[in-house]
């Protein structure tokens, strides 16, 4: 009997996010589709002066809908989704920085959004705008990167580190079967995502629909295990790109890589920040132009926590490129 109502539940969740689904589907996306080679990304684009700033996010984050109304004031924003994120499709290539690099580049000529760029790249997000940076030097004018990943301290994590990796892949494939059957949709019709990240409430709703949206698909998680799994091969990619000359570069550092509350006591909280230590000194030699900006309040999310240092961050290299620009 037991089991037959919970056969019962599981039924019902199910079918709940697959109408939930539909009915999200109906209207049409914020921006537009582009077709990138047998699978489509969205592009969504605000405001028009150049040069342009375009967003990648973190690994599983589409936090760009949270920055895109005060950045779009400076200039035009393009936010994109990457490939199995949002509203974008799947992709059957490699969730690696170089591959995601070339779906970019390939989405922007697609979308007619001419250089210069000023790119802006949240944690892994950081590896594809530096790799981006590195492959098409002639399209970029400035950087700005969000607590950013280095290469050199990711591949040396220590045991520990390692560990908290695989502890995060295993949460992300359990969240597959959690999406597909609803679990995570009714977690979100209960507030969890609000109850987990107090902050998210200073936002639109309609900025949070689209993020909770993404998070509510299997392919969502999938893509995050995946670009999981291959960070290590996205690390040595990066590796190249770490010689930028004078090109103005804004690398926000946050006070803590989680802000310690009663559940961090289960990781290696220490480790992690050491880690982050030593990968910002290394960001810091990325250009002589460099600035690091402190995020005294924030943990990791600086999206969430300080949204308005990265607008700053980004007003400071756009008057370091009108500086640049008016000396020569």
């Amino acid at each position: 009997m037991a089991i037959s109502i919970q056969v019962l539940l599981l039924v019902a969740t199910t079918s709940y996010q697959a109408i939930a689904s539909w009915l999200e589907d109906r209207p049409p996306p914020p921006g537009q589709l582009f077709d990138v080679g047998s699978y489509r990304l969205h592009l969504y684009t605000v405001g028009e002066s150049s040069p342009t700033i375009v967003l990648d996010h973190s690994l599983g984050g589409i936090e760009g809908y949270f920055l895109i109304q005060e950045l779009s004031k400076l200039a035009r924003v393009c936010i994109y989704d990457r490939a199995g994120y949002g509203w974008s499709d799947h992709s059957p290539y490699p969730r690696t920085s170089h591959q995601i690099v070339k779906e970019l580049d390939t989405l922007l000529e697609q979308a007619a959004i001419k250089p210069p760029y000023i790119l802006v790249g949240n944690s892994f997000g950081s590896y594809n705008v530096r790799l981006y940076a590195h492959l098409f030097p002639e399209k970029v004018v400035g950087i700005v990167l969000t607590d950013a990943l280095h290469e050199t301290g990711m591949l040396r994590m220590s045991i520990p580190l390692q560990a908290l990796k695989l502890f995060f892949i295993s949460g992300f494939v359990m969240s597959i079967l959690g999406s597909m059957l609803g679990i995570i949709r009714l977690l979100r019709v209960f507030g969890i995502f609000e109850l987990l990240k107090p902050e998210l409430r200073r936002f639109s709703q309609a900025s949070l629909n689209g993020v909770k949206r993404s998070f509510c698909r299997a392919k969502h998680w999938i893509t995050m295990s995946r670009e999981m799994i291959n960070l290590d091969k996205s690390a040595c990619q990066v590796s190249v790109a770490k010689h930028f000359g004078t090109v103005p570069i804004a690398s926000i550092k946050a006070n803590s890589f989680f802000k310690p509350s009663f559940w961090t006591i289960f990781i290696p909280l220490k480790d992690a920040n050491k880690l982050r230590e030593k990968m910002h000194l290394d960001l810091c030699n990325l250009s002589t132009n460099c600035l690091q900006v402190e995020a005294g309040e924030s943990g990791h999310f600086v999206w969430i926590d300080q949204p308005d240092v990265i607008v700053d961050a980004v007003k400071t290299v756009l008057n370091k490129i009108d500086s640049s620009s008016r000396l020569q």
